[in-house]
């Protein structure tokens, strides 16, 4: 993220009502800035360095200056807003969470890691790296009735230009982020190609192909990609009235080619993990160092420089959503604009949700390894995700009741018995595949198949085979969220083969190495008694809000590198290890 400043911030008098971030740049009612051009009208960035970004002309600061002057627009009166990139799962009292596309209300920045902010339900603290700031910052006032004021002063036409030179002013703010924004990130893949690949592969007694293959990808694929997107979108870009650009068929046109990010996001873990185990030797630290120098290449490590595809993808929807908002319905390129949205949001949305299920899978993982006397196949085999859990009756057809824990996974539902004594051990008992099942709601009363009265029941029945299993519920409340769980996990699973949703048997296999590992006391999570734990309940979330509500002890940036700050060392999870697992 780079920070943007401009020579007209001196002069707030005459400044319009409201401030860009660009990143950061003020806006003034009588004219703007000309942007500086990473890449010439061929679209090509060869004859640009990374040093005439840093030079005091051009708009790009180094990292580093941006806390200080967000921090000083805050402490000015002004509000900044961020919106989210990622979902951020905690439940961590002193930690903000929010879903992808929420916006914050940035209260301080002064750490580079962690930022204060404000949603809708609270204070807290939040990673930095999560976010990405508005590029249009409106004032309050702008919002809360004061045009009623200026209309006193000026008349009713005069205003209504003022506003429309306002937006078109706000709509040049995004287009520009996007093109800038392009330009950089183009730089960042031409280091990644020329500054470390090309010299890997000089170097063969250090890397193998395959490692090769691993740590970076199809990344030059993408490079190609986004060299061809770049130099469509710059034919499109008026660079004399950028308001009148028309940059949304460049999306639409290239909408398939976006596909290519779908492989690079899924090896993306793989990557992470060959990048970590080469690091702990330290002729490879020392090697990326001195490629990143010979490159000349900005104080990055190369984790991030590889995470960069990741965050770009799940930006663009973020970036067309903000241009949306500011092209009027009359303006020609407003159709367009609005089917890019859509499309990019949905290759954003795929990629965000497989993110949250390879942080998923290692949680499940852990848990199953946590459970005495497995049989069978890994939960994995099939799964990816606890849609719900809790206690229920089993009946058999001979009238005998078990009390069980449950838990309804995406393709199968694995049922536990809790030890007499240790309340936090589970014995595993079964499991049933929901794939050629039927859920049947059962009312109260005398049940002809079992010839016993049952209340708050349901059947789970397949029908070529004539299985029957019956379970009761001991609420009516209860009973409500089981049957609208097992109608989700249906629902679920068409929606993930529409979708395209995979994980690799790789990644599957690398959970449950991970998970075994914890067991052994390698990785932290055992309880207080020394059995590892297992996950609590897990909340039933409609699609667009899936995610496992807890965090997990191994760093986020092993699962999926999103390169989360480390947290603070927290009272909750001591007080946590205490609970009985399965206690709500």
């Amino acid at each position: 993220m780079y920070v943007v400043f401009d020579s007209s911030m001196v002069a707030r008098g005459e400044m319009a009502r409201f401030w860009s971030l660009e990143s950061l740049q003020m806006v003034v009612t009588d004219g703007g800035t000309e942007s500086s051009a990473l890449v010439d009208d061929n679209g090509s960035e060869e004859d640009y360095s990374y040093e005439e970004l840093c030079q005091p002309s051009p708009r790009y600061l180094q990292p580093g200056g941006e806390q200080l002057a967000i921090n000083e627009l805050i402490s000015d009166g002004s509000m900044v807003y961020a919106e989210a990139l990622w979902d951020h799962v905690t439940m961590d009292d002193q930690e903000l969470g929010f879903k992808a596309g929420d916006v914050i209300r940035v209260l301080e920045a002064s750490n580079k890691d962690w930022w204060w902010g404000r949603n809708e339900d609270k204070e807290a603290w939040f990673p930095a790296s999560f976010v990405r700031l508005r590029v249009n910052q409106e004032e309050l006032g702008e919002n809360c009735g004061s045009i009623q004021d200026e209309e006193q002063h000026a008349d009713a036409s005069k205003h209504r230009q003022k506003i429309a030179e306002n937006k078109d002013q706000m709509r040049t703010n995004v287009i520009q982020e996007i093109m800038n924004t392009e330009r950089v990130y183009i730089k960042h893949l031409k280091d990644i190609c020329e500054g470390y690949i090309r010299q890997c592969r000089k170097h063969t007694g250090m890397f193998t192909m395959a490692q090769l293959n691993t740590i970076f990808g199809n990344i030059e694929d993408i490079y190609k990609f986004q060299r061809k997107f770049l130099k469509d979108l710059e034919k499109q870009y008026n660079k004399e009235e950028p308001h009148l650009s028309e940059i949304g068929s460049c999306f639409l046109q290239h909408q398939e080619g976006f596909a290519i990010y779908s492989e690079y996001c899924n090896n993306h873990p793989s990557a992470c993990l060959e990048l970590s185990n080469l690091m702990k030797q330290g002729k490879y630290r020392h090697f990326f160092e001195a490629c990143r120098l010979l490159q000349q290449m900005i104080d990055i490590a190369i984790d991030g420089f590889l995470l960069t595809p990741v965050q770009k993808i799940c930006k663009y929807p973020l970036q067309l959503a903000e241009l949306l908002k500011y092209t009027t319905e009359e303006h020609s390129d407003y159709n367009n604009i609005q089917a890019a949205y859509e499309a990019m949001k949905n290759v954003a949305c795929l990629i965000n949700e497989r993110k949250r299920r390879l942080e998923s899978i290692d949680k499940i993982a852990r848990w199953q390894v946590s459970i005495v006397d497995w049989e069978g196949q890994d939960v994995l085999a099939r799964s990816s995700e606890l849609i719900h859990s809790g206690e229920l009756t089993k009946i058999s057809k001979q009238g005998k009741s078990q009390q069980r824990i449950f838990f309804l996974f995406d393709h199968q539902l694995v049922f536990c018995k809790k030890d007499l004594l240790r309340r936090d051990m589970l014995y595993y008992k079964g499991r049933i595949d929901l794939d050629e099942m039927e859920l049947v709601d059962i009312e109260d009363g005398k049940d002809k198949d079992f010839n016993i009265n049952i209340k708050n029941a349901f059947k789970i029945v397949n029908r070529a085979t004539e299985e029957v299993h019956l379970f009761c519920a001991k609420k009516q409340e209860d009973k409500k969220r089981w049957l609208e769980a097992c109608e989700n996990e249906r629902r679920r699973v068409q929606e993930d083969k529409e979708m395209g949703m995979e994980i690799s048997e790789d990644q599957k296999k690398q959970a449950m190495q991970n998970a075994r590992k914890s067991r052994h006391g390698k990785i932290k999570g055992i309880s207080y008694n020394g059995c590892p734990m297992p996950p609590p309940h897990q909340s039933l979330h409609p699609i667009h809000q899936r995610h496992i509500t807890v965090p997990t002890s191994i760093p986020q940036q092993q699962v999926f590198a999103l390169a989360e700050p480390k947290r603070k060392p927290s009272l909750f999870w001591h007080t946590f290890n205490k609970l009985t697992p399965f206690k709500k």
